[in-house]
């Protein structure tokens, strides 16, 4: 059992890692300010929240408190409810002050 969890951790940390990457990538080669803040929200959130299960099984594993278990539930809880409603009010925000999409064609900004 101590090896399915720690083959379990390592495949969490993995894909949290793959998440994180792919999220700062898209950020650096998406065209314009809409399309960088999706992977910004999106991946960075299953990103952390990958990580967050690894150290949830780890702190269950070695028997630590229940009190750092809840932390880790309530700070996945927090990031999966503010991550998403901050990019779409940063995108909101955009669009009012009158920042338009790009179009195919038009130059990068």
């Amino acid at each position: 059992m101590q090896a399915f969890l720690d083959v379990l951790v390592w495949i969490l940390l993995g894909l949290g890692s793959f998440f994180s990457i792919t999220a700062a990538v898209g950020v650096l080669r998406f065209p314009d300010f809409y399309t960088r803040l999706h992977p910004a929200g999106k991946n960075d959130t299953l990103g952390v929240m990958l990580f967050c299960a690894a150290m949830l099984i780890e702190c269950l594993k070695y028997d630590y408190s229940y009190l750092i278990a809840g932390r880790l539930v309530l700070m996945v809880l927090f990031m999966l409810m503010a991550s998403p409603i901050a990019c779409h009010a940063i995108t909101q925000a955009a669009y009012v002050d009158g920042l338009r999409p790009w179009k195919k064609g038009e130059p990068r900004r």
